[in-house]
């Protein structure tokens, strides 16, 4: 929509305009959230800071002189909440963390890859004045924001506003290396993060950054680093999410108030126009809220959502993770109708490198909800974390032999109820391929002659560095580690993720291609360490699952 168009409609709201109001809430709303939500990245304050800036936007509107200045208005606007609700913290809240990872959501939402992954998931190692800056540049450089627009947000000049840049630039640039570093097989690196609890700080940037800048291994890189600038070049705003309310009581007044007062009842369903549900999706309910849902021709979503009762998008992942119960004639029966899936205990050999996998089933997604977020790494004996909902999810290896080779003690996955299916192996490589160059004796993913090898169990198939399954309801997966030193993160993900890693082979600079294991049935094979019964000692699930 073009500059002259938005003019008129301002100047029209201003003269009291009800339409020319919806369209002003329903237009600006996605834009304020973006800035919002990656200066707090995510926390659950970003609907109450989002919120209180549109409603003092059309609570000032009249007093807007000039409508030309009424994007750099509302960005200024949405500046001063996120530094008063700063203000506003008490030492408490500052340890919270967030409610909905805004660089996941990021990543999740516009289906980021490689390097443009790298820099949104590196939002979250820096300190809040730089994220607060780098919500601005982000929007600068994806063309939605001017550099005149950005330096009047935060108070200072363009000269100034330059050199604030970047300086923010270079901490990010370092946060992005420590991402490509974390993703990578670096025994010192895993040893240096043991005593980690998976959660960016400034302790831990400084001192992973340190280690990056002395690592051979780390530092390196096996691909060109492109500018972040280059890479956020035209990318959209991140979509409002799923479960998304916006309240309409101005000053304490009901909606019945508002419209009473002069305020156009028509702003209560602003969203539910079609133009609008074609960018975020929407619906209205009682009370005077948005409430925003996925639109008819949306794909299903891959992030972990809790939709509300009222939402329009399909019942949520609670309601369909246990399926309902029948009466059966007998146990033997019920028995018989429960076992599903294929059974493997066997070794698989390794595919050829060069052989595509085969075509993957696109099963349903409703959204994955992680006890331990969007990114759960379990270091540790005893580290679990519970999955419920309906859709894909990554398992990445790393395992450290250089720290204390040795038998593997395998993951199990317990209390399950519905189904859980293994449906793809990847990341480019086994764990007992060989790595070129790999330093500290390491010649495999699984050790080498001279630090020793870590072991897995008679039958267990060998791991890939990503692993991928299918949870239709509800499993606690547990890390076991009691020989060899290992580490396993886990990632809700999403079909078109696995289709992508899987087909990403040597031609790409990969070892090979990945391999295919879902059938789309369920016939399709299940874990090797799943039980639906919940042990004491979650290391003694039988190797062979039967489900």
């Amino acid at each position: 929509m073009d500059s002259q168009h938005w003019r008129a409609t301002i100047t029209a709201a201003q003269s009291g305009d009800r339409q020319a109001l919806d369209e002003l809430v329903a237009g600006w709303l996605p834009l304020v959230y973006n800035i919002v939500g990656r200066a707090l990245n995510g926390h659950a304050d970003v609907d109450d800071v989002v919120q209180e800036t549109m409603l003092r936007a059309v609570d000032n509107l009249g007093s807007l002189r000039d409508p030309d200045s009424f994007r750099s208005w509302l960005v200024a606007i949405a500046m001063r909440q996120i530094r008063d609700r700063a203000r506003r913290r008490t030492a408490d809240r500052l340890e919270e963390a967030p409610a909905a990872d805004f660089a996941e959501l990021t990543v999740l939402r516009l289906q980021l890859e490689g390097q443009r992954r790298e820099v949104a998931e590196a939002a979250r190692w820096l300190d809040d004045e730089d994220r607060q800056l780098l919500s601005l540049w982000w929007l600068e450089v994806a063309g939605e924001l001017t550099r005149r627009e950005l330096a009047a947000a935060i108070g200072v000049t363009r000269q100034h506003a330059a050199v604030r840049v970047q300086r923010m630039k270079e901490r990010l640039e370092t946060s992005r290396g420590i991402v490509r570093a974390l993703d990578g097989a670096c025994p010192d690196l895993r040893e240096l993060t043991g005593r980690w609890n998976g959660r960016p700080d400034s302790v831990w940037r400084k001192r992973l950054a340190r280690h990056i800048r002395g690592c051979g291994y780390c530092g390196g890189t096996h691909e060109t680093v492109v500018p972040a600038e280059r890479l956020l070049v035209g990318i959209a705003l991140v979509p409002l999410p799923v479960g998304f309310t916006l309240s309409l009581a101005f000053g304490g007044k009901t909606a019945v108030a508002v419209t009473s007062a002069g305020w156009s009842a028509k702003l209560l369903g602003a969203l539910t126009k079609p133009a609008v549900a074609m960018t975020a999706g929407a619906t209205i309910v009682a009370g005077g809220a948005y409430v925003v849902t996925q639109p008819p021709d949306a794909p299903p979503p891959r992030a972990a959502v809790t939709p509300t009762a009222t939402a329009t998008s399909g019942p949520p992942p609670s309601a369909t993770a246990s399926p309902t119960p029948t009466p059966t004639p007998s146990p033997s029966a019920k028995r018989k109708a429960d076992l599903y899936g294929t059974v493997v205990d066997a070794v698989d050999r390794a595919p050829d490198p060069d052989a595509r996998p085969a075509a993957l089933p696109r099963r349903p997604e409703s959204g994955i909800t992680s006890t331990g977020g969007p990114r759960a790494v379990m270091q540790h004996r005893g580290d679990s974390v519970t999955l419920s909902g309906r859709g894909y999810v990554l398992v990445r290896w790393q395992i450290s032999p250089h720290a204390r080779p040795g038998g593997v003690v395998m993951p199990t996955w317990t209390g399950l109820k519905g189904k859980l299916f293994h449906v793809a192996s990847g990341g480019s490589r086994r764990m007992d391929d060989p790595l070129p160059g790999a330093p500290n004796g390491y010649a495999t993913g699984m050790g080498g002659p001279d630090i020793g090898y870590a072991v897995l169990p008679p039958g267990t198939q060998q791991m890939w560095q990503n692993e991928y399954f299918y949870v239709d309801g509800t499993v606690t997966l547990t890390q076991n580690e009691r020989g060899c030193d290992y580490g396993i993160a886990v990632f809700p993900s999403g079909w078109e993720a696995v289709d992508k890693d899987v087909n990403e082979g040597p031609a790409q600079g990969a070892i090979r291609y990945g391999l295919v294991r879902d059938t789309g049935t369920d016939s399709a094979p299940v874990p090797q360490y799943v039980t639906r019964s919940t042990p004491a000692d979650p290391a003694t699930v039988p190797q062979r699952s039967r489900v």
